[in-house]
């Protein structure tokens, strides 16, 4: 990169954020704090008005800009959200391209719009476990959960549960939003359950921003997502399948927590991270005939256990007829 090039790329990253480190320029153009300290001097020099911190770093005067472009809160929320989807999602060509893009998009926002960015980025996660099950997830109410974050307002909330096979009405206060498995995640304490629940989007019928505000001091989402991880430790899980047969396993390969599909001659083998062996072995049970349980051998008792349980079933049925 040329000096030209590099000085208009640091006005930029200084336009993006309301206070920049000169280290955390020399980190990013992996230049010396001397060079950072001439190439600001040079910026100054040009005109644009620079404010230096002593020991906190560099600002522009409030109300500089230089392209004539403005973004709202919801569009500022949206590249956030993009943001994180492309760091997960695409190859690094793709990533830094748009990193460089999203300094540009920060660079002509409003303070405000900085601060809410800032403040709200730690707020959502994606987390990819597996590829891509070609089924669209539901992102309904980013925006509006986004906002309610930034304002600390609590949410009402219609939800059915799976589970129980019902629909409740919930006052809920979010922490965030995370993606995993191809679906959108809303974790937040919730008010009725007096603890913190995971709610998938998909299953939110209703949601809207109350007057209510809270100041309850809520752990972040990183660590309610560490500790849910370690509450729930996976087990690794290896079979193998007749090619012919693994299509019938569909979309559901991937919910039950599929990580690699190796093909092997006429065989197909899969890797999956499972938080149940129960839970696995009746699933894959429905292909008992033709599967193979590489490991773990724990796997191949469950599954002994439900045909026993299955054959007895049959034969009590058998003898009341």
């Amino acid at each position: 990169m040329n000096r030209i090039d590099r000085l208009t790329a640091i006005l930029i990253h200084l336009q993006s954020r309301r206070l920049v480190k000169a280290q955390e320029i020399a980190d990013r153009f992996n230049i010396s704090l001397r060079t950072v300290y001439r190439d600001v001097k040079a910026i100054e020099e040009s005109g644009v008005p620079i404010i230096g911190e002593a020991g906190q770093g560099y600002t522009i005067m409030e109300g500089y800009r230089l392209p004539p472009v403005m973004f709202t809160r919801e569009e500022a929320l949206s590249f956030l959200t993009a943001e994180k989807l492309v760091d997960k999602f695409t190859d690094a060509g793709t990533r830094d391209s748009f990193q460089s893009a999203m300094y540009k998009v920060r660079a002509v926002l409003r303070s405000s719009e900085k601060d809410l960015l800032e403040n709200v980025e730690s707020f959502i996660e994606v987390y990819r476990h597996c590829t891509s099950t070609g089924i669209e997830p539901d992102s309904r109410f980013q925006q509006t959960i986004l906002t309610s974050v930034a304002l600390r307002k609590a949410v009402k909330i219609q939800y059915f549960s799976n589970y129980k096979r019902e629909k409740t009405s919930r006052l809920i206060e979010p922490l965030g939003l995370f993606f995993m498995n191809n679906q959108w995640h809303l974790i937040a304490y919730c008010r009725m359950r007096a603890d913190y629940r995971d709610f998938r989007l998909d299953r939110i019928t209703e949601l809207r921003i109350s007057e209510e505000s809270y100041s309850k001091k809520h752990i972040s989402l990183q660590e309610y997502l560490q500790k849910e991880q370690s509450d729930q430790p996976l087990t690794e899980v290896v079979i193998q399948l007749p090619k012919k047969y693994v299509h019938y396993l569909g979309d559901q390969k991937y919910y039950m927590g599929l990580i690699r599909e190796t093909e092997l001659g006429e065989n197909f083998e899969l890797q999956f991270m499972t938080p149940s062996l129960m839970g696995f072995a009746r699933w894959i049970i429905m292909f008992g005939d033709v599967v193979t349980i590489c490991r773990p051998s724990q796997l191949l008792e469950k599954l002994a256990e439900l045909a026993k349980s299955v054959v007895d079933k049959i034969h009590t049925v058998s003898d009341s007829v």
